[in-house]
């Protein structure tokens, strides 16, 4: 009889990438930042390696040489670049002279984007590795596993094994199929009044600054342009007395390996580059979603036109759906970007705190869900939908 062996490996680049990428696109929530070539360009890069806190424990669940499940874990020793906050329960553990680190994280590093996180070939097998990740948590004495962003289907599997539930709110833009705007102004003329006329007013200051924009997909990305953007990038971060995740390799390994990834916008005054954004297209699903940007000078509202009016212009004239607005920021729904749930799910070792932090999520996923409802009062548009 064939048992199901599970195997824990520490270096990515040692999976096979296309067993993954294959199982990848029969999920039902697949995302191109759980490709192999993303997750092995934040390793390789040393964007998230052991140096900087991740070290890689990713689960592969095989049963007479096929593989029945995976997921990409980590162990961390700290709680950045996450998204999920959990600082709290780490200094609760602290006081209570308990160790909250290491714990171990399922997740895709510094990439807030939600969707297929247990790779399963059914639910059988899902439900299988969540209790692999538990078992793990138990053998290797880490004081909990968090599996974050997850989907739906994640969400059934993780509930059944006992894990809690928690709630965040992102701002995403979702084009309202019964009126699918033809052009930016389309999309203008379904705000309310108040909104249309400061969103107009932005993108005019912008013009009469002398910024104009160029569009660069793929492999249009020249390495002068990549390279203006890190510098870009490097520069907003500084501006912040704070130094960058993603490593300058990370780009470059991905420009080569999975080049139609990314779509940049790149400002320019008088033919000279001065600042870029750069966002990540999933063609199968008509997502863009926006990731990072930078500038070298500062210039009112240019970070609204180059992060959120550029790429919604170009949902608009691409066919595209949905733009997802990154983390946080209710500035985002002036700008119509509505709130949208997020979820995460936890299980810690340590039962007196796991039931703890079960009664606090109960209030918390029902002050969460409150907010957003508040938040979903203040819609733009003029009579719902989203363009």
């Amino acid at each position: 009889m064939t048992h199901t062996a599970l195997r824990i490996v520490d270096d990515p680049l040692s999976v096979n990438a296309n067993a993954w990428d294959e199982l990848l696109a029969t999920q039902p929530a697949p995302t191109p930042f759980m490709r192999h070539a993303y997750l092995t360009a934040l390793h390789v890069s040393g964007s998230a390696g052991p140096a900087t806190g991740w070290t890689p424990r990713f689960l592969l669940l095989e049963h007479a040489g096929r593989w029945m499940a995976a997921a990409p874990a980590y162990l961390k020793t700290h709680s950045w670049g996450e998204y999920v906050f959990d600082w709290s329960w780490a200094d609760a553990y602290h006081r209570h002279g308990l160790h909250y680190y290491p714990k171990l994280v399922v997740a895709v590093p510094f990439t807030p984007v939600a969707g297929t996180r247990l790779m399963a070939v059914d639910a059988s097998a899902r439900r299988r590795l969540a209790t692999a990740l538990q078992e793990l948590t138990v053998s290797s004495g880490t004081s909990g596993v968090h599996v974050l962003f997850h989907d739906e289907t994640d969400a059934m599997a993780l509930r059944t094994c006992g894990w809690l539930r928690r709630e965040g709110t992102q701002f995403h833009w979702q084009v309202d199929p019964s009126r699918r705007p033809s052009c930016f102004e389309d999309l203008l003329a379904s705000l309310q009044r108040d909104k249309r006329k400061k969103i107009a007013q932005e993108r005019r200051r912008v013009a009469e600054a002398g910024i104009r924009f160029t569009v660069h997909r793929g492999s249009e990305i020249t390495p002068a342009l990549w390279n203006h953007f890190y510098q870009c990038y490097l520069a907003t971060y500084a501006a912040h007395g704070a130094s960058p995740h993603l490593r300058r390799e990370f780009f470059e390994l991905t420009a080569g390996t999975m080049a139609d990834l990314w779509l940049m916008f790149v400002a320019h005054r008088d033919a000279r580059p001065l600042a870029a954004s750069l966002v990540a297209l999933d063609p199968a699903r008509r997502t863009v979603f926006g990731r990072y940007w930078g500038s070298l000078e500062t210039v009112p509202f240019l970070h609204f036109e180059a992060c959120y009016y550029q790429p919604l212009q170009w949902c608009i004239d691409n066919g595209y759906d949905r733009f997802e607005g990154g983390a946080q920021g209710e500035h985002k729904i002036a700008r119509g970007l509505l709130p949208s749930a997020t979820q995460s799910a936890h299980w810690l070792a340590h039962r007196g705190f796991h039931e703890a932090v079960g009664h606090h999520l109960q209030d918390e996923t029902a002050a969460v869900a409150h907010h957003r409802v508040a938040l979903e009062a203040h819609t733009p548009f003029r009579s719902g939908g989203a363009g």
